[in-house]
């Protein structure tokens, strides 16, 4: 290796981005939030089959690598292939459609029992919060039972994919849960 490879090497632009992987169920609007934040407009989008990953440079200090993960109930046994090296998950969830909200927690509660997971931070993102007759932070926090996490970091935060509202902010916090690890 020569000087020069070796002297980018020790750069930091040459360090290890954190990978963050997004999932929740289908239609909860993860394709959609993710390119809203990487290229800024909205897209049309269609059901995940597989996955997406995007370089999410948030600012200079602020990058990612995201997994945004298939979410219909077919692709849920794979998530956890997912997971392995992951420094913090996304779960995004769909404010506005209470009859999901059981089978949000249940998919919730498989992923954070994997042992791929021990003590990863947990960002709940609360969609569609600009939607009429959305569920508030405090209910979706309940439906979830997140109270119930208690051997990992998280937080719950509402946001808008279709607006932007919220977005940034979240995975600004999602890098201060990881350096809290």
């Amino acid at each position: 290796m020569g000087p020069n490879l070796q002297k980018q090497m020790k750069d930091k632009k040459f360090k290890k981005v954190p990978q963050v992987v997004l999932m929740g169920l289908d239609s909860a609007g993860k394709s959609t939030l993710l390119y809203r934040l990487h290229r800024g407009v909205i897209m049309d989008t269609s059901p995940t089959i597989g996955f997406n990953v995007v370089t999410l440079e948030l600012n200079k200090k602020t990058v990612f690598t995201v997994w945004d993960v298939g979410g219909q109930g077919s692709m849920r046994s794979n998530w956890r292939y997912y997971l392995e090296g992951c420094k913090a998950v996304v779960f995004v969830v769909d404010a506005s459609d209470r009859t999901r909200m059981e089978e949000a927690k249940t998919a919730l509660k498989t992923i954070l029992s994997d042992d791929n997971l021990e003590d990863v931070p947990l960002m709940v993102l609360a969609n569609k919060t600009d939607l009429p007759n959305s569920m508030e932070l405090k209910e979706v926090c309940q439906q979830l039972d997140l109270e119930s996490c208690t051997n990992r970091v998280w937080e719950i935060q509402a946001c808008s994919a279709l607006k932007g509202l919220g977005l940034e902010q979240a995975f600004l916090s999602v890098a201060k849960l990881i350096h809290k690890q």
